[in-house]
């Protein structure tokens, strides 16, 4: 349980801002009008409660501010000395003792000024005094500048402080820097410190939490420590001595025995000792860090001797600590530690609360009930010869997981790392092996490693709707349908045809010739545009009403027709044709002549491509009717084309007048009410 919640504290303003706070809410929450020719009585009574609302305001504010900064007299002597390592004990004292003076030399402004106004004889001299009660109020606050901003950054570190209750069961990490607290912690907690191969990576305490025996257990992983003398420590370090001095925990004391670290073993013992005195009255365990790059056994034997020395109380150790091996890397070792360290850290609560005076006033009600036999009889237990069964095969399975080493996945990492070495060195490049890679799986029986892994889609198996044998039952049917074949050709030579063989024949070619059309008809693309037989181009008729509605006289009239009819023998024909002096000569009068207007566009010569005559089978009769068609499909695609460019981002107006705009009846004045 979290003692204290530095995070609800609220933000302190600058003195800026506390001043703009306070003048704006008295403006907004008292009256703001006065006249000179109002009584002299309700005069004073305005701005009175000017000043005491202003007042008021300034107290409750820095009130507020007081209240929710701890005080470190009042809280654990572990949350005392830490502020006092990191923020300066005085400092912080002497920030909130000036804000207690400020908020007490308000009141004392506001109760002079308000015996003050209390006498006032005109409107100017009320106004004055009130100007000054608060000019002298906005001063003072102006003044706690510097304090407000150092609260202010107080109230942010503390408030990323982590949440540590000094009361639980906790487990303490400490040591020289690198020797590989933080990878400890990780691997024991779902915590993500930073791991880095430098010294000082952690610069603060983090705090985890895990699970033993039903128990949330605290893990607290402190910066580095380094040996020297307790007045040339830096804040870094101060925070582990303080955790070290007021957590009654369970200290996990780490030595790099590969010296790794940059730390010698002896430079490492000598430490514990400077702060054994730190270790008293609490639970030891020295953890042996990092053998997977050095095995104790190949430790020198004058630093063993020095390791030992940490658990002899003749030489200078403490007596009862015991020494676990371990590596962060394999994970050997590390669930060891773990439940040798809960369990000390458990059995020595239990033995503190047992000795108690608490335990001694309560264990009076405490009754242990012993049942009494009521007669000689023996009532064995019945237990059912299934369950016995069950409970040998249990035990078998156990033994059997027992005697099979347990191989992690850094483990089995290295294993394959050696055995590539092995092939590299044989010359033997490794290839991306699939049964390789299910070599690795971890599973209860290792038979199942080679299993064929079931495609699953939407829910069903896709190998229950596969036969296996498929392709024999499909040659089946094949002699099958074969067979019919070949049946039903017998049939038909039996029976007796009516024609002779000149039309036999020739009923064997209509035969034939029906399928070759059935084939070619399959093939032959059908996705173009195909017009019904009905549909016939424009004829001369049509297009004489059409010009003589366009108000053309019958000369035009007849020049048209014949220039049309020839352009249409001409590229029946394939011929090429001049369209420069075919109409201007020898038809007569050009369309300048004939009054008609002609842009620029139109007397343009076009480039168009020339679409080829229709093939039997597209649906057209003609070419006119086909490049009809091809106009009316390319005009069909137009809108869609231009549709299609447009994005999110263009604007478009779908509508240029809205109904409800432009529609009803209007009154009379101006349309422009818009």
């Amino acid at each position: 349980m979290v003692l204290y919640n530095f995070k609800k504290i609220q933000v302190v303003p600058t003195s800026k801002d506390f001043i703009d706070i306070v003048l704006s809410k008295t403006q907004r929450k008292t009256p703001t009008e006065i006249h000179k020719q109002y009584a002299i009585g309700r005069i004073r009574s305005f701005y009175m409660r000017k000043v005491k609302y202003t007042a008021q305001s300034y107290h409750e504010k820095l009130t507020q501010i007081i209240g929710d900064f701890p005080l470190l007299d009042d809280i654990h002597p572990f949350y005392a000395d830490l502020i006092n390592v990191l923020y300066d004990k005085d400092h912080y004292k002497l920030a909130l003792g000036q804000l207690n003076t400020a908020r007490n030399l308000i009141d004392n402004l506001s109760k002079d000024y308000l015996r003050l106004l209390k006498y006032g004889d005109s409107l100017y001299r009320c106004k004055q005094l009130k100007r000054a009660s608060l000019g002298r109020m906005c001063t003072l606050m102006l003044k706690q500048g510097p304090s407000l901003q150092y609260l202010e950054q107080v109230r942010q570190h503390l408030a990323r402080l982590p949440s540590i209750d000094p009361n639980t069961r906790t487990l303490l990490l400490t040591g020289y820097p690198n020797v590989g607290k933080s990878s400890f912690m990780n691997k024991l907690t779902r915590a993500n410190v930073d791991v880095q191969p430098y010294a000082f990576t952690t610069k603060s305490l983090f705090v985890g939490h895990t699970d033993f025996k039903y128990n949330s257990w605290q893990v607290i992983d402190t910066p580095g420590i380094l040996d020297h003398p307790l007045d040339e420590r830096n804040t870094i370090e101060m925070q582990s001595i303080t955790a070290l001095a007021h957590l009654h925990s369970c200290v996990l004391f780490l030595i790099d025995i590969s010296e790794r670290c940059g730390y010698t073993i002896k430079q490492q013992v000598d430490l514990f000792f400077s702060i054994k005195a730190l270790f008293l009255n609490k639970p030891l365990l020295v953890v042996l860090n990092k053998i997977d790059a050095r095995k104790p056994e190949d430790v020198p034997e004058d630093d063993w001797n020095l390791i030992q020395s940490l658990a002899d109380p003749a030489r200078g150790g403490i007596g009862g600590t015991q020494l676990i091996p371990m590596s962060n890397l394999t994970e050997e070792g590390i669930a060891k530690v773990k439940e040798t360290a809960c369990s000390i850290l458990f059995e020595e609560r239990v033995e503190k609360k047992l000795k108690s005076t608490r335990i001694e006033k309560e264990i009076h009600r405490l009754h242990l009930a012993q049942p009494q036999a009521r007669d000689k009889k023996v009532r064995a237990p019945c237990i059912p010869d299934s369950v016995i069964a069950a409970a040998r095969q249990a035990e078998m399975d156990e033994e059997s997981d027992y005697k099979k080493p347990i191989l992690t996945p850094a483990m089995m990492e290295m294993i394959e790392e050696a055995e590539n070495d092995e092939k590299y060195a044989q010359g033997i490049i490794p290839i991306y092996d699939v049964n390789a890679w299910k070599k690795k799986y971890l599973l209860k029986n290792d038979e199942w490693k080679f299993d064929i892994v079931p495609e699953i889609i939407n829910g069903q198996n896709i190998a229950d709707f596969v036969d296996p044998d498929i392709l024999k039952r499909l040659e089946e049917l094949e002699m099958e349908e074969e067979a019919f074949l070949e049946e039903l050709k017998n049939a038909e030579d039996d029976e007796e045809s009516d024609l002779d063989e000149e039309n036999e024949a020739l009923y064997n070619e209509i035969q034939e010739k029906k399928h070759e059309l059935r084939v070619n008809h399959q093939i032959k693309d059908s996705s173009k545009p195909q017009l019904s037989k009905g549909r016939r181009g424009i004829d001369t008729k049509e297009m004489a009403s059409h010009l003589k509605s366009m108000h053309h006289e019958d000369d035009e009239i007849d020049e048209i027709i014949e220039s049309v009819r020839e352009r249409s023998k001409s590229r029946i024909s394939g011929k090429k044709r001049s369209r420069s002096t075919s109409r201007s000569d020898s038809q007569g009068p050009t369309s300048q002549e004939r009054g008609l207007s002609m842009n620029r566009s139109q007397s343009r010569q076009r480039s168009t491509t020339r679409i080829a005559s229709p093939a039997p089978g597209e649906g057209f009769h003609d070419l006119a009717q086909k490049e009809k068609a091809d106009k009316l499909d390319k005009h069909s695609r137009k809108k869609r084309n231009q549709d299609g460019r447009k994005g999110e981002s263009d604007r478009h107006i779908y509508n240029l007048m809205p109904k409800h705009l432009f529609s009803g009846k209007r009154s009379g004045g101006t349309n422009d009410f818009r």
